[in-house]
């Protein structure tokens, strides 16, 4: 018993050896990652509208030094939207438009990395207008090109750059109120993209704008 002892403790011995070799060089690989994707993310947040803002991946040593098939650290994502403000746990200080936006900066730096499906976001335009939404919609567009992506929005930017468009309509009588999912086609989308850019009245001039804003969103190479 005594010998057998013995062996075992030399075979976990030489086992923890080679996991600490492993985790040492998932741990090198990590910290080069993490700054490669701080500063893709860095970048796409201010294309994103958050101009300023800092992404910073945290790899903190584990509590518990037990071999873990996840190795030596955990990460943290933190966050600083606004220029000035330290980073601080994503998870804690991202309201929900700015979580929708840094999650898609992710994805889209990541991209073809995982094998995640299909992708749902929702929020992703609050607070945003413009360009910044034009840019937000490009970039659903791209992501598009690979995963299906579920995009809830009110902005014509970013609604023309889908690869196709359904609309949600609720109506409601004394008895009960329904939803209901309708796919447009070019027809109805265009109307649908007139509507949400002149509200009540559509002039020809606000069919026209639409017409040109799906046609380039077409025409256009994604970003």
């Amino acid at each position: 018993a005594g010998e057998r002892l013995t062996t075992l403790q030399r075979e976990r011995d030489g086992i923890r050896g080679d996991y600490a070799t492993a985790a040492a060089a998932l741990s090198q690989k990590r910290t080069a990652a993490a700054k490669r994707l701080d500063q893709q993310v860095t970048g796409l947040m201010a294309e994103l509208g958050m101009v300023g803002g800092r992404f910073e991946t945290e790899l903190a040593s584990a509590d518990d030094a037990t071999p873990n098939a996840q190795g030596g650290e955990r990460a943290e994502f933190l966050v600083s939207a606004n220029p000035g403000q330290a980073p601080r746990p994503l998870r804690k200080v991202a309201s929900g438009g700015e979580l929708s936006r840094i999650s898609l900066a992710i994805e889209v730096t990541t991209l073809g990395m995982d094998d995640v499906g299909t992708m749902v976001f929702d929020e992703v335009d609050s607070g945003i207008g413009g360009a910044v939404a034009e840019v937000v919609g490009k970039k659903l567009r791209r992501l598009g090109g690979k995963r299906q992506v579920l995009c809830v929005t009110h902005l014509p930017q970013v609604a023309a750059q889908a690869h196709a468009h359904l609309r949600v309509v609720k109506s409601a009588d004394s008895n009960a109120t329904t939803t209901a999912i309708e796919t447009l086609d070019a027809s109805a989308r265009r109307d649908e993209i007139a509507r949400m850019l002149g509200g009540v009245k559509i002039t020809h001039e606000t069919l026209a704008h639409a017409e040109q804003m799906l046609a380039s969103a077409e025409d256009r190479k994604s970003v």
